[in-house]
């Protein structure tokens, strides 16, 4: 019989940032970035994932209602020292869980990696600020550590919306409301929560997800109407974040949109983890800053990826990190193996690397 209570010490103490619950597999853990099974659980049968549907409903008729809906349910559980957010879908006649260990309190800001200029720039009192990342990425880690960092040195309302919540905050020097975007939470879903936020009298809205049209919309109305707006996206770069951006929206719009963007935008971050040279998890950020440069190669009739990715490079000395120089640095500082840096850009900038990482090396030296 599953106890998911002995699988939860067994991850903590392994330091699991994941959990998955898959029918004939034993637990699996995701520690440090590898997969591994569990070492005190048997494989799973049909009856273990029908008690630990059991045991994170507690008995929930809306939340039941929900799953055999869509077939998928997001929740949240807290345990000892963490909270878990909880994702429960279908595979082969079961549910299967996948469970994101969120441990209770945040890393110092400086300890993360992140460049110093994400966090002087959510000083500004209005504009838009995205952190963006694949999944397992650490923008949830970012996005709170910045807003544990502003809650400790400003006097401001931060209001947050998250599906679900995963780091709770303590009012400090700011007042902190979270809502929890979903069936069973505060709000129905992010756009709502972004409209009705304008009338909640906040100086920072936090938006967990920004996956449509609308709830973009509803972000930049609330940047433009005079306030911070911080917020994530999938995305795999700064250049890509804003080719998405604009195609959420049709092409007889895109002009106008664009001038919205390159106006309300103060900065991107693209994040992605690494497992690092001594088995740890290493950030390799990428940065940009929105100057004039970068808000006209935003504007233009058309788009270009490498042209505004060229100006995120020439543009160091306003702040921006371009992910060449980003990857680059992490080696020098034998954070990253040689192979790792070059995995993780194409093959056409291979040598635009290595000439990267020869500059870096004769400057250090």
């Amino acid at each position: 019989m599953l106890s998911i209570d002995k699988l939860l010490d067994e991850a903590i103490e392994r330091d699991a940032s994941d959990i998955h619950l898959i029918k004939g597999q034993k637990p699996i853990l995701r520690v440090a970035r590898e997969l591994v099974p569990s070492e005190i659980c048997d494989v799973l049968e049909d009856t273990d994932l029908y008690d630990a549907y059991d045991f994170f409903l507690k008995g929930s008729v809306s939340k039941d209602e929900v799953y055999k809906k869509y077939k998928k349910l997001d929740t949240a559980y807290e345990y000892k020292t963490i909270r878990l957010r909880v994702n429960i879908s279908s595979a082969d006649e079961a549910p299967t869980f996948t469970m994101r260990l969120i441990k209770n309190s945040l890393p110092a800001f400086n300890d993360l990696g992140v460049p110093d200029i994400v966090r002087r720039m959510t000083m500004q009192p209005q504009g838009l600020i995205l952190v963006t990342g694949k999944t397992n990425s650490g923008k949830t880690t970012t996005l709170n550590a910045l807003i544990n960092e502003i809650n400790e040195t400003t006097n401001k309302k931060i209001l947050t919306l998250e599906k679900p919540i995963e780091f709770k905050h303590t009012c400090k020097k700011s007042i902190i409301v979270q809502k929890e975007v979903g069936m069973d939470g505060d709000v129905l879903d992010f756009r709502d929560g972004v409209k009705n936020s304008l009338r909640e009298d906040c100086d920072i809205l936090v938006i967990g997800e920004i996956r449509d049209k609308e709830t973009m919309e509803a972000a930049i109305d609330m940047a433009e109407s005079g306030h911070l707006v911080i917020g994530t996206l999938h995305t795999k770069s700064c250049a890509e974040t804003i080719d998405r951006m604009i195609n959420f929206y049709e092409v007889r719009d895109q002009a106008s949109i664009k001038y919205l963007i390159s106006a309300l935008l103060k900065l991107v971050i693209s994040q992605r983890l690494l497992r690092g040279i001594d088995g740890k998890l290493v950030l390799l950020p990428e940065v940009m800053v929105v100057d004039n440069i970068i808000a006209g190669c935003i504007r233009k009739e058309k788009f270009s990826v490498s042209e505004l990715e060229d100006a995120i490079q020439s543009g160091i000395d306003k702040g921006n990190i371009s992910l060449i120089n980003a990857i680059a640095r992490l080696f020098v500082d034998d954070k990253i193996t040689l192979q790792q840096a070059k995995d993780q850009i194409e093959e056409k900038n291979i040598e635009i690397l290595n000439r990267t990482i020869m500059q870096m090396k004769i400057k250090k030296n």
